[in-house]
C-alpha cells in the first residue's frame, strides 16, 4: 500500500495557508508516502500527475490518494479515480473561505487546515477498495404497471432507448382514464382549443413496437427479487398466468375519481343532471359534434361548473389537496358547449383558478374570448327543483349570497391515487400469523416491509415529490403519473419519461454492482463481522429500504441491489460490526481521533460536526461561498446520512476531549427531505437517548445538539455552529481534556 498526498495551492489556498508546513503534516503526522503540491490540482496537468502515480509500477504505484483541495462536492469528475480509495480534504470551502483574513487569525486557520489533513490521511488508511459483490445481473426489460397514457408513454420511451417493456393492464384495453375523454387540453402553441387525446396514436404505436409486450386483463400475483433480477408472476383473468423477469419496474397505475356520493349537499345521486367531469366526458363523446344532451335527452343550454368539489377542503372525507388538472378540465369542457353553440350559458364558479404554465394561461384567456363566464364564488348547495337545478353560492367578490339556475351542474371532484395496499395500516393476519394481503395490492411484493410501496401523505407513492421525483422507497421501482402526485395529462407523460430514465439508471447500475440514487456509482455495500453479531435485528428493522433479511440462523442477509448505501444499518448496530469498505466505523472514528485536541490551558475548544452529505454539508459549502464566517474550533466530518451515525462516535469524541458535538441531518417527519427516507429520523431517536450516556460521563446534555438542516439553510447552518460555540463558552471546556 502506498498513499500519495496531493496538495492544491490554487483558489487562494496557497495565499492563505503555509503549504510547506501542511506538506510536512501530511507526511510526518499523517504518515503517508509523499505529498506533492500543484498550482491547480484540478487542471489536466494536475489530474494527469495523479493518474501517472496510480499507473506506476511496483513500489512506486499509488494505491490510495488524499486530495487536499476543495470540497468533495466540487470537481467530482476530475478527482474520480475509479476503484482507488480517495479521501478529499476540504481546505477551500472548509477553511480559507470561512475564516477571516488577518494575522490574528492565521494561527487558528493553519491549525484547522492541519487537522483536516490529518483527518484525510487517517480516513484513507481505514478505507479499502470497493469491488462489485458478484451478485450482478442485467435485464434490459422494464415492467410497466398500468396501460394509460403514462404507462404507454413509459413503454415507448423505454423502447426508444433500446430497452424492452411489458405493460400490465388490468382492464381489457389500453388507454386508462384518458381513453374515456373526448379531447384533452392543448399541448402546443397557441393553446387555444382542446385537441385530440392522442390515445389512439399511442395504442397504435405500442401495438406496432416489437420491443413492447402487452398483458391485458392481467394483474401481478407476486413480485420478488431486486433491481436487475425482479421475478414476477403475472395473473390473467382470461387465460394462463405468466412468469417473467425484469430489470426495473415503473408503476403507472393512475387514479380513481373521487366519489361524488360523498357530496350530498350538491345533490349528486339525487338528480341525473348533477355529474362529475368524467361523466360529462361520456355525454360529450355521445354527442359527437352535436349539442351535448342531459340524461333525459334535453339539450343543455345553461351549465355550471363547480370547482374544488370535495377537494382543497379540511372537511372529513374530503380531499385536502388540489388535483392539478380540474380547472383546465372545466375550461376545456366549457369549450365543448361554446364550440357547439356560442349562446349556451357556461359559468365556472371557482375559489381559485389554477392553470399552471404558459399554455394554461393562454387556454384560460381563450375561454374568456369565447365568453365563458368565470365567477369567483363558493358553492354551498345545489337544490333540485323538478328537472332544473339551483346553485347556491357565496359571491366572493360582492361578498353576498347568490343563486343561479342551471340545466346541468358539473362537479370537479379530483383524483385518488391507485396506490394499492396501505402497508402502514395492514393489521389482518392469517392462521400462520402472516399479514393478509389486500386484494387491492398492485405489486404483491414479496418483501418483509409489505406487499406494496409505502404511501405518503394522501396515499401517493412518491418518495418525496420535490426532492426525489419518481424515486420510491423500494429500490428499482419508480412511480409516474397521478399515482405519484396529482397532475394533468401532459405532466403525466413527462413523468413517464423521467421514471423510465430512473429505471434505466437502476438497470445499468445493478449490472455492475453500483448503488442507485443518491449515491449512484458507489460500488461499496455493507458487510458484517459474523462472530461479533448478536442477532439483535436492529439493522433489518431500521433499514429504510428493506434491503436486509435474515438467514436461517437469524444473521443479517444483505441484498446488494436493493441497498442504497446509506449506512443506517451501520448506525443501528450496537456492537459496530457492520461496515462498508470505503465508509465504516473506522473511517469516521479515525478522523475524529486524528484531530489535535488542545489541552485545557490553551482554551481552544474542539467541536465535532457530523454533517449529512446530502443537505447539511452542501449548505455549509454554499455558506462558505458567500464567505459566511464560522468558528475556527469546528471540525466537520461529512456522513452519508445522519442515520449512519453510530453512538460510538459521540462517545469517543467526548471521551477524547471534544467539547461538543453537533449533528446536522435532513428534515424528518411528513415533509421529510432525507434522501434515505428515515435516516435522519432514526438518528434523532437514537440521540434522544444519548443523555443517559452524557450523565454517566458527568457531562452536560447541551454538549450534544441534533439539528434538521435543509440544503437551503445557507445562512442558518453556520449560525447553528456558532450557537454550540456559545454553549461551550457557557458550560466550559470538557473535563476530559488532557
Amino acid at each position: 500500500m502506498k498513499i500519495g498526498g496531493y496538495l492544491c495551492t490554487g483558489c487562494g489556498i496557497g495565499d492563505r495557508l503555509d503549504t510547506k508546513s501542511l506538506e510536512s503534516v501530511a507526511v510526518r503526522e499523517g504518515r503517508i508516502g509523499f505529498c506533492k503540491t500543484h498550482d491547480f490540482l484540478c487542471s489536466q496537468a494536475g489530474v494527469d500527475m495523479i493518474k501517472a502515480d496510480m499507473a506506476a509500477e511496483g513500489d512506486d504505484k499509488v494505491t490510495k490518494a488524499v486530495i487536499m483541495a476543495c470540497s468533495r462536492r466540487a470537481k467530482t469528475e476530475s478527482f474520480n479515480f475509479g476503484a482507488v480509495p480517495t479521501a478529499r480534504v476540504n481546505l477551500r470551502e472548509g477553511v480559507i473561505w470561512i475564516r477571516p483574513e488577518g494575522s490574528e487569525h492565521d494561527e487558528t486557520t493553519q491549525e484547522m487546515a492541519a487537522d483536516y489533513i490529518r483527518m484525510g490521511c487517517a480516513e484513507v488508511k481505514a478505507m479499502q477498495q470497493a469491488d462489485a459483490s458478484g451478485e450482478q445481473g442485467k435485464n434490459n426489460h422494464i415492467m410497466v404497471v398500468g396501460g394509460g397514457i403514462t404507462g404507454m408513454t413509459a413503454a415507448l420511451e423505454a423502447s426508444k432507448a433500446g430497452y424492452y417493456a411489458s405493460i400490465i393492464e388490468k382492464s381489457d384495453r389500453l388507454g386508462g382514464v384518458m381513453g374515456q375523454l373526448k379531447q384533452r387540453q392543448p399541448e402546443h402553441s397557441p393553446f387555444q382549443n382542446p385537441q385530440d387525446t392522442g390515445v389512439a396514436a399511442l395504442i397504435a404505436a405500442v401495438e406496432a413496437d416489437d420491443k413492447i409486450t402487452v398483458y391485458l386483463n392481467s394483474t401481478i400475483a407476486k413480485t420478488a427479487g431486486a433491481p436487475g433480477r425482479f421475478e414476477v408472476d403475472i395473473a390473467s383473468t382470461v387465460g394462463a398466468g405468466t412468469h417473467a423477469e425484469f430489470g426495473a419496474i415503473v408503476q403507472a397505475t393512475g387514479f380513481t375519481p373521487y366519489d361524488a356520493n360523498n357530496l350530498p349537499e350538491f345533490s349528486y345521486g339525487k338528480s341525473p343532471n348533477v355529474v362529475t367531469q368524467l361523466e360529462l366526458e361520456a355525454l360529450a363523446r355521445a354527442a359527437g359534434d352535436g349539442p351535448i344532451k342531459r340524461a333525459d335527452g334535453k339539450v343543455v343550454e345553461n351549465v355550471v361548473f363547480v370547482q374544488c368539489a370535495g377537494q382543497r377542503s379540511t372537511k372529513e372525507g374530503h380531499l385536502s389537496y388540489c388535483s392539478g388538472h380540474c380547472c383546465a378540465t372545466s375550461i376545456k369542457q366549457a369549450m365543448y358547449f361554446k364550440d357547439s353553440n356560442p349562446d349556451i350559458e357556461t359559468t365556472v364558479l371557482f375559489d381559485d383558478i389554477r392553470t399552471p404554465g404558459v399554455g394554461g394561461e393562454n387556454f384560460y384567456r381563450s375561454a374568456q374570448d369565447k365568453f365563458v363566464t368565470f365567477r369567483k364564488g363558493k358553492v354551498s348547495t345545489v337544490d333540485v327543483k323538478g328537472n332544473e337545478l339551483q346553485v347556491n353560492f357565496k359571491d366572493l367578490i360582492l361578498d353576498e349570497d347568490a343563486q343561479m339556475g342551471a340545466d346541468l351542474v358539473v362537479l370537479a371532484t379530483g383524483m385518488l391515487p391507485n396506490s394499492g395496499t396501505d402497508i402502514d395500516t395492514m393489521k389482518d393476519k392469517d392462521a400462520n400469523g402472516e399479514v393478509k394481503v389486500s386484494v387491492e395490492s398492485i405489486l404483491n411484493l414479496n418483501y418483509r416491509q409489505g406487499p406494496d410501496m409505502p404511501q405518503l401523505v394522501n396515499g401517493f407513492t412518491d418518495s418525496h415529490f420535490i426532492c426525489f421525483p419518481y424515486e420510491t422507497r423500494r429500490t428499482g421501482i419508480y412511480s409516474a403519473g397521478p399515482v405519484r402526485r396529482p397532475m394533468d395529462a401532459a405532466q403525466a407523460q413527462t413523468d413517464a419519461m423521467g421514471a423510465v430514465m430512473k429505471a434505466i439508471q437502476a438497470i445499468e447500475n445493478s449490472a455492475i454492482g453500483r448503488a442507485a440514487h443518491p449515491r449512484s456509482g458507489d460500488l461499496s455495500f455493507p458487510s458484517f463481522r459474523k462472530e461479533g453479531c448478536t442477532q439483535c435485528k436492529r439493522c433489518t428493522v431500521e433499514c429504510p429500504f428493506g434491503a436486509i433479511d435474515e438467514d436461517e440462523k437469524g444473521y443479517p442477509k444483505y441484498n446488494e441491489a436493493r441497498c442504497r448505501r446509506c449506512g443506517t444499518c451501520m448506525g443501528a448496530c450496537p456492537v459496530q460490526v457492520i461496515s462498508f469498505k470505503n465508509y465504516s466505523i473506522e473511517t469516521v472514528g479515525a478522523q475524529l481521533k486524528a484531530v489535535d485536541v488542545p489541552d485545557e490551558f490553551q482554551e481552544k475548544p474542539r467541536i465535532l460536526v457530523l454533517a449529512c452529505e446530502n443537505d447539511a454539508y452542501p449548505a455549509l459549502d454554499m455558506a462558505a461561498m458567500k464567505r459566511n464566517e464560522s468558528s475556527a474550533f469546528i471540525r466537520v466530518i461529512p456522513v452519508r446520512c445522519l442515520g449512519s451515525t453510530n453512538t460510538i462516535w459521540i462517545k469517543d469524541a467526548l471521551g477524547s476531549g471534544y467539547d461538543g458535538v453537533v449533528m446536522m441531518g435532513c428534515k424528518k417527519g411528513a415533509d421529510y427531505q432525507c434522501h434515505f427516507v428515515k435516516g435522519s429520523e432514526m438518528a434523532h431517536v437514537r440521540m434522544a437517548k444519548i443523555g443517559d450516556t452524557l450523565s454517566t460521563m458527568n457531562l452536560e446534555a447541551d454538549r450534544v445538539a441534533v439539528h434538521e438542516v435543509a440544503i437551503t439553510d445557507i445562512d442558518r447552518a453556520p449560525k447553528l455552529l456558532d450557537e454550540m460555540v456559545e454553549v461551550i463558552n457557557r458550560v466550559g471546556l470538557s473535563p476530559f481534556k488532557f
